[in-house]
């Protein structure tokens, strides 16, 4: 476009705004008054000109995000049932959850596997098992979401030990495309800030770098949780990117695009006033795709009360259509290319986070400080301040601590228990565990419905 009209006007320099906003102020500190920080430690301005625009070459995406609708295998003729109707209605992913092994040709029945992209969330770890289901796949469209790091860090314990989940994983390179997953959603959903999840992410991979070398890039692929914070949330996502093509050329001279797939986080969820829920998993939903994710799969209002249902995956699914086809979102994976505000957060978070990550690798590596509970503290002290801005309502979450409907009751609507479950379980380290904002406040108001409110 022509630049004839603005040439009237002289340019302004940023010092000339900062000077022009602090008359205005009369008498404020500027640095007092409009400069706030972040939980990471990053200085927000109140404007943004293109001085602090950092010109990022990311590996973005070369096409739009995939839709994905995530199943829980229990019986796989339900299942495939749920997922072929998913696939008529708009998703163009499947992801399949499941706690043990299953007739995988049940499963896929009717699945076009040239076109529909699957993850395979296993919790379990079987060689033999992936080994057949690899013959009957299309290996460029399927990621067998395999963290044994991630299991250790989530349960504590690993599959079998450190000796016999490295050589599992060793023998399940040569048999797939996409095997290795890194679990980042873990980090998120605990409390971790942003940068600390990007950190932890990076040196969490790092080991399977370490352990396997240069032939495992290919294989690595990342799964995150977006929170609500909506462009430090976009700009996660970008700066991972950086993050990881940093980590892999410097190492071994390789250019990889990461393949990230998304889902909102649960942190933030709420029990009561459940359909705000939608509210937030829509803007999460948008982070995501503006951030430039491969695959984003939304989560149902009610998923944290309610079993698995068709009207919740029909409204998490129609959200995301909307997003990618009334919103005109389908191929906008560089939208956020440009921005002054995304790209200074970005290099700032990627700048947090490399320090981060430069300490833990400093200090012996990942599984190291895992198993000297120093990771585990780090995200628990970051968790116990969102909670304590949480209960001392400096931060909000509507319906929950703030504008509460004190009619609303939820005591006969629970189908499952939405709070933490602690396992007694012996572990060879202390889990990192995930736990929800607003879970306190919430057994409160249900105790309350039980026995009636005394105050």
């Amino acid at each position: 476009m022509s630049s004839f009209l603005f040439d009237e006007f002289d340019p302004v320099s940023p010092a000339a705004w900062k000077q022009k906003i602090q008359v205005d102020l009369k008498g404020e500190d500027y640095n007092d008054s409009l400069l706030w920080k972040t939980p990471e430690g990053i200085i927000v301005k109140p404007f943004y000109t293109k001085e602090d625009r950092k010109n990022h070459q990311i590996n973005l995406p070369k096409k739009g995000f995939a839709i994905c609708q995530s199943i829980f295998v229990d019986k796989e003729t339900i299942a495939n049932t749920i997922a072929v109707n998913s696939i008529k209605k708009g998703a163009t992913s499947i992801e399949f959850t499941a706690k043990k092994e299953f007739d995988f040709n049940l499963l896929l029945k009717d699945i076009n596997l040239e076109e529909v992209v699957i993850y395979f969330n296993f919790q379990f770890l079987s060689v033999d098992f992936i080994k057949n289901i690899s013959k009957q796949i299309n290996q460029k469209n399927t990621f067998f979401n395999i963290d044994i790091i991630g299991n250790l860090a989530k349960t504590g314990n690993w599959f079998t030990n450190l000796k016999e989940d490295f050589s599992s994983i060793e023998k399940t390179l040569n048999l797939t495309t996409n095997s290795i997953s890194v679990n980042a959603s873990l980090y998120q959903n605990a409390g971790a800030n942003i940068a600390q999840e990007l950190a932890y992410t990076l040196a969490h991979a790092n080991e399977y770098l370490e352990y396997f070398g240069e032939n495992v890039i290919d294989k690595v692929h990342f799964n995150f949780s977006v929170g609500s914070n909506y462009f430090f949330e976009i700009a996660k996502l970008r700066a991972f990117r950086i993050l990881w093509n940093t980590l892999i050329n410097q190492n071994y001279s390789v250019n990889k695009e990461a393949h990230i797939f998304t889902k909102p986080s649960l942190r933030n969820k709420t029990l009561y006033d459940y359909n705000v829920n939608m509210l937030r998993t829509t803007s999460e939903c948008m982070s995501a795709v503006l951030g430039g994710s491969n695959t984003v799969c939304n989560v149902s209002y009610d998923t944290i009360y309610h079993k698995s249902n068709e009207f919740g995956e029909r409204i998490s699914r129609n959200q995301l259509l909307i997003l990618q086809q009334e919103s005109e979102l389908s191929e906008s994976q560089n939208y956020a290319d440009g921005s002054y505000y995304i790209e200074a957060i970005t290099q700032q978070l990627a700048d947090k986070a490399l320090q981060i990550f430069k300490q833990i690798e400093k200090s012996g590596g990942f599984l190291k400080l895992l198993k000297k509970r120093i990771i585990q503290n780090k995200i628990l002290e970051s968790a116990n301040k969102e909670q304590e801005l949480f209960n001392s309502k400096n931060l909000y979450l509507l319906g929950t601590n703030i504008l509460l409907d004190k009619k609303n009751r939820m005591s006969d609507s629970l189908d499952i228990y939405p709070f933490l479950k602690l396992n007694r379980k012996k572990t060879l380290i202390s889990p990192i565990l995930t736990k929800r904002l607003s879970e306190e406040s919430e057994q409160i108001r249900l105790k309350n419905e039980k026995y009636g409110d005394k105050n």
